[in-house]
């Protein structure tokens, strides 16, 4: 479903060592409506998993996906970019058929998918 490169699963490892997070936390990515093409990609430290949650271990790293994002995320990569220009994790996402220049926003073929209500 959502797959993870070896170099953002290190980054990630960092992070939750420097939070002093425990092995069970995870990184929460996430779909939001909103954003300059429809729909907008997040991404949040998990200590805990919600019902209905869909939970996917890559290189180590808890992946945890809300089943109202899960969909918009199917195929998709997350990455870790350090260049000049910008320095985080990315999302490649073969379902968005237009994105934004940052690479935050994007939409799919008919709009397809329902986002998570931002909170």
């Amino acid at each position: 479903m959502l797959k993870m490169t070896d170099k953002a699963a290190t980054k990630a490892k960092e992070l939750f060592e420097e939070k002093g997070l425990t092995a069970d936390a995870g990184l929460r990515v996430f779909v939001v409506g909103g954003g300059c093409s429809g729909y907008q990609y997040g991404m949040a430290l998990a200590r805990d998993v919600e019902d209905g949650d869909l939970v996917i271990e890559h290189s180590g790293v808890r992946l945890v996906v809300d089943p109202d994002s899960a969909p918009l995320l199917e195929g998709a990569e997350i990455d870790y970019v350090d260049d000049l220009m910008k320095a985080g994790f990315t999302i490649h996402n073969p379902n968005a058929v237009k994105s934004c220049a940052c690479g935050q926003s994007f939409d799919t073929a008919e709009s397809g998918g329902q986002a998570r209500a931002c909170h």
